[in-house]
């Protein structure tokens, strides 16, 4: 197998990034693997049921606010006179989609983020996130089910260029021959297993944990490539996540750590109103762009759950790339003009 060693971060000089892209075959492959990733997706997503939305990309509730266990920065925009939010995700709105459609709603779509790029950070970046009447349970196993049925459509449609720019297939023989459930370890007994190291798991005011970059690593390595990280403080994942117990202090959700560290992230979701206006509270989240969010419970009760995926952290998986930034055919970096 021939391995290529061409250079990345052209996004570096965007004057002639276009340039680079219609030369390098790193970004004609780039095309190939995404063309895979959506029809496959459609496929997968079809198949259970599951119906796509063509959605908006503004929003006037967006998922990460400004507050307790926002994950990220929102990105605030004038349209027109009115102050609203390119979407950080579309989660809610596929909540909303679990109402039109009994099992529930997919899509593909750009999500928008405020903090700077790096290499496992976009500005903005292509999300794949479903949503299913069910719980945390159902929504584990059908990502599980997902991530083995994309990557074996991918490597059978397009196995040569995975094999080109990989520097090996093992990591997509281990994950095709993974037995599920895959691993799982609350977040209380990851920082037990890591001693609490304070370069692993980082410590936030008011009292939450979260694990590093080098946390989710030494995760990863410990369990051999894939282990979903469960059970995470309620203060340290955002407001809509349940509380998965009687203190509050728990969240119904978990994130697959492989890779770049964590490529999917999952939850289940308040069943009532009540329960997202004190969750809202407890988050310090002004209620007032969420109170259509709980009239929805109010008028239609159901019980959710739903991931979201990101596109180019799994595409860095699939070939062992270490940077985001090289996984976009078009970057868009926060704060500069760019071309095309």
């Amino acid at each position: 197998m021939q391995v290529l060693d061409v250079r990345r971060q052209s996004w570096m000089n965007m004057n002639d990034h276009f340039i680079t892209v219609m030369q390098d075959p790193w970004y004609k492959a780039l095309v190939e693997l995404q063309d895979a990733i959506t029809r496959s997706t459609s496929r997968f997503f079809s198949a259970q049921g599951l119906r796509t939305i063509h959605l908006p990309i503004t929003t006037h509730s967006i998922s990460s606010p400004m507050g307790l266990g926002s994950d990220s920065l929102p990105v605030k925009i004038d349209l027109f006179g009115v102050d609203t939010y390119l979407a950080d995700s579309m989660q809610f709105m596929l909540e909303y989609g679990c109402r039109l459609n009994h099992v529930g709603a997919y899509y593909l779509m750009p999500s928008f983020r405020g903090e700077s790029a790096d290499e496992t950070h976009l500005c903005q970046f292509y999300h794949s996130e479903a949503e299913i009447v069910g719980s945390i349970d159902d929504v584990m196993g059908l990502v599980e089910q997902y991530v083995q049925t994309m990557t074996s459509d991918i490597m059978a449609e397009c196995g040569a260029t995975v094999a080109r720019f990989a520097k090996s297939t093992a990591h997509i023989d281990q994950l095709l021959n993974l037995k599920r459930p895959f691993p799982r370890i609350t977040l209380d007994a990851a920082v037990e297993l890591l001693n609490a190291d304070p370069a692993l798991v980082k410590h936030c005011e008011p009292g939450y944990r979260v694990l590093t970059r080098r946390g989710e690593q030494a995760l990863i390595e410990h369990f051999g490539g894939f282990v979903w990280l469960t059970e995470q403080d309620h203060l340290a994942v955002p407001f809509y996540q349940a509380f998965a117990d009687q203190e509050q202090r728990k969240a119904k959700a978990s994130d697959l750590l492989f890779g770049l560290g964590e490529v999917v992230g999952s939850g289940e979701r308040h069943a009532t109103a009540a329960e997202v206006y004190a969750a809202l509270e407890f988050h310090n989240v002004d209620a007032a762009a969420y109170d259509w969010y709980c009239k929805m419970r109010e008028l239609q009760p159901l019980q959710t759950a739903g991931f979201g995926l990101g596109i180019e952290r799994y595409i860095c998986w699939l070939v062992t790339h270490n940077d985001v930034r090289d996984c976009q055919i078009l970057p868009r970096f926060n704060g500069m003009v760019t071309i095309p």
